[in-house]
């Protein structure tokens, strides 16, 4: 039966009104739990700024189909990348009905770059983060040894850098001891193979500096120099680290986080150790000037004594030494002779005394039967006043002493 010939009353009863179809489509919309968040990737190919918010259209890149999209302004300091005509964007949000004009449109939460620009958006956010922790300070980074008698090569056994690095040392400095830590630098295994070649290293505990090297590349080969575990790695190794990775353009994060770091494998080999013909230049440029440095001192010294000798013959130094030297001998003669007579007169008169002393020795007078009396303190008693009841005194006669106690006193 043709619509047409299906009653009027009929038709009017099973008809929808507007209303009724979009609160219909509003209910099946909710209903659906993968329409209430649901990520949607495209190219933005119109924007425009109203009062309420940010009004874009995102579509596929051919044109096949776009959906209309809308970030409040309560939203719009949140997202990470704000859209712009022409971009790629990965957006998060939920499908809303607009009643009015019978439309549906995608309420935008967040917005990131969709691929390149996705990667370059998570390694702005990674080296932030590394660089508030303070791994990139300059204060961090270590100064590498002067002639290292041990070096460890992080690398893949099968890439040219580690040719270019035995080539370059081999040249350079002959003899020193390599110790080889295999990684594989390319791919998503090779994050881990390299934390592990470098754990390697410091387990050993001979090498005095780390080289970790790859020759050139796409930038998508050398993501794993940019990974958060490597690059944690480098940063906390217990001996320091020198990055020769093949890049011209951008510095990778364990470039920043390095110690010392190059463009290149080899480069990073001929700052880890100096050449010996340089070494030998050196050397003959320090003897040479030790040389010209003794010549210097010697010249010096010469041309003072020469100035020297120089001043003494204006003086006539000489002629006025032997003029002293004669005029010394002749005082010395006086001098003896004055001596000789004062030491004469000096033994005449101590003769003299010798003979007095003798005739007023004590011992003399005692041996004419004389006597001295001393008290406790050796001093001689000369009166009976100044001695006292029971005090002790010592008699010296002309042969020995006695000892003696005051019992009577007369004045």
């Amino acid at each position: 039966m043709r619509n047409s010939d299906l009653p009027d009353d009929l038709i009017a009863e099973t008809a929808l009104s507007v209303t009724g179809l979009t609160d219909y489509i509003h209910f099946l919309l909710e209903q659906d739990e993968e329409l209430q968040r649901v990520w949607v990737t495209g190219e933005v190919s119109s924007a425009s700024h109203h009062r309420s918010g940010l009004f874009f259209t995102l579509q596929d890149p051919d044109g096949s189909a776009a959906i209309k999209c809308v970030v409040w302004n309560s939203q719009l300091a949140k997202l990470a990348q704000i859209p712009v005509r022409g971009e790629q964007l990965i957006v998060l949000g939920s499908i809303r009905l607009y009643r009015e004009r019978g439309e549906y449109q995608l309420s935008v939460w967040q917005a990131l770059p969709a691929g390149v620009g996705l990667q370059a958006l998570r390694h702005q956010q990674l080296r932030k983060r590394l660089e508030a922790e303070g791994l990139f300070d300059s204060q961090r980074k270590r100064s590498l040894p002067h002639n290292p008698q041990a070096i460890a090569v992080v690398t893949s056994p099968t890439a040219a850098a580690w040719g270019d690095i035995q080539k370059t040392i081999k040249q350079r400095y002959p003899g020193l001891h390599i110790l080889f830590s295999p990684a594989t630098v390319q791919g998503e295994q090779a994050p881990e193979s390299i934390v592990n070649a470098i754990r390697r290293v410091e387990t050993d505990g001979r090498a005095e500096v780390l080289l970790l090297a790859r020759g050139g590349g796409a930038v998508e080969e050398l993501a794993c120099f940019n990974d958060e575990r490597v690059v944690r790695a480098v940063a906390h190794c217990s001996i320091p680290v020198i990055t020769g990775i093949g890049h011209q353009r951008d510095e990778s994060l364990v470039d920043l986080v390095a110690d010392a770091a190059v463009h290149t494998p080899t480069a990073a080999a001929e700052l880890v150790v100096p050449a010996l013909a340089e070494l030998y230049t050196q050397h003959q440029q320090r003897v040479v000037a030790f040389h010209q440095s003794v010549r210097f001192s010697l010249e010096t010294a010469q041309n003072r004594l020469d100035e020297k000798r120089n001043r003494l013959r204006r003086l006539r130094l000489d002629r006025q030494v032997q003029q002293e030297i004669q005029e010394l001998s002749w005082k010395r003669q006086q001098l003896v002779r004055a001596t000789t007579a004062q030491l004469q007169q000096a033994t005449q008169h101590i003769e003299m005394l010798r003979q007095k002393l003798a005739t007023l020795d004590p011992k003399a007078v005692l041996q004419r039967g004389y006597a001295v009396v001393r008290q406790q303190n050796g001093a001689i008693a000369r009166s009976a006043a100044e001695l006292s009841m029971a005090e002790e005194l010592l008699v010296q006669l002309g042969q020995g002493e006695v000892k003696v106690k005051v019992v009577e006193v007369k004045e």
